[in-house]
């Protein structure tokens, strides 16, 4: 679960005058362990988004705060962990702030732990043995699952964790006679999806700003939420109609 932020200062407190406070770059020698692909422009980004608030010196370098710290891994966790939008994690620290609990979200993305990695900051993939038996599946399902290209394999034929969601979610429909050869249907229309989303945000994944490509990494987040809610909220409107006497 995401630790909550310590609360922030307001500017001028006593607490907040006598705090050691840490450069940019000393930031990021300690957020780095945990979140190896943070970087210093991800951290300048954040600021910019109004996330964070380091005291700058007289000659404008940034100052990092014990609260500031605690605030960059409860984003960097909350994007990583649970998906969420910068605008949703921004509403949560404001409610801290505020002293106000966290504003209620939907159950956040269920997120495998991880198998031992190879020093990347990204777990193992899986042999197809392990993969089918973390996600339920049988062996001939799993296979089904690829050659339908709900999956795909690395050139060692393994499976990347992060693949679990759908491979459970997959499972979860063949318990209900629903098999992989009939789910090519939601691969066609997240292919649209994906390529409608891929125009927007195309432009701006070319720029060779750092920034620029983190503002395109939350668009996308924030597009790929909204397209699963309005998914969510088709089916269930179409799943309505077919309750109607």
């Amino acid at each position: 679960m995401t630790a909550v932020p310590e609360r922030e200062n307001a500017p001028g407190d006593a607490g907040d005058q006598h705090t050691p406070r840490l450069t940019i770059g000393e930031v990021l020698a300690v957020l780095r362990d945990d979140f190896p692909d943070v970087t210093i422009s991800k951290i300048r980004y954040l600021e910019s988004e109004d996330l964070v608030h380091p005291q700058r010196t007289p000659s404008g370098y940034r100052k990092f705060s014990r609260a500031d710290v605690s605030r960059l891994r409860y984003v960097l966790s909350a994007q990583r962990d649970h998906y969420l939008p910068l605008r949703v994690i921004k509403d949560h620290l404001e409610a801290l702030d505020r002293g106000e609990p966290i504003p209620g979200t939907a159950a956040p993305a269920t997120v495998p732990p991880p198998a031992p990695g190879d020093g990347s900051g990204e777990a193992a993939p899986l042999t197809p043995d392990q993969f089918a038996r973390a996600a339920g599946l049988e062996p001939e399902q799993l296979a089904d699952c690829v050659q339908f290209g709900l999956l795909a394999t690395d050139a060692d034929g393994r499976h990347p964790v992060a693949d679990l969601a759908i491979a459970r979610a997959a499972a979860g429909l063949a318990r209900h006679g629903i098999e992989p050869r009939h789910l090519r249907v939601y691969r066609s229309g997240v292919e649209r999806e994906a390529g409608l989303v891929e125009q927007l945000v195309a432009p701006v994944l070319r720029a060779r700003s750092e920034e620029a490509r983190a503002r395109a990494t939350e668009k996308l987040r924030e597009l790929a939420g909204l397209s699963a809610q309005l998914h969510t909220a088709l089916l269930e409107a179409r799943l309505r109609d077919l309750l109607r006497p």
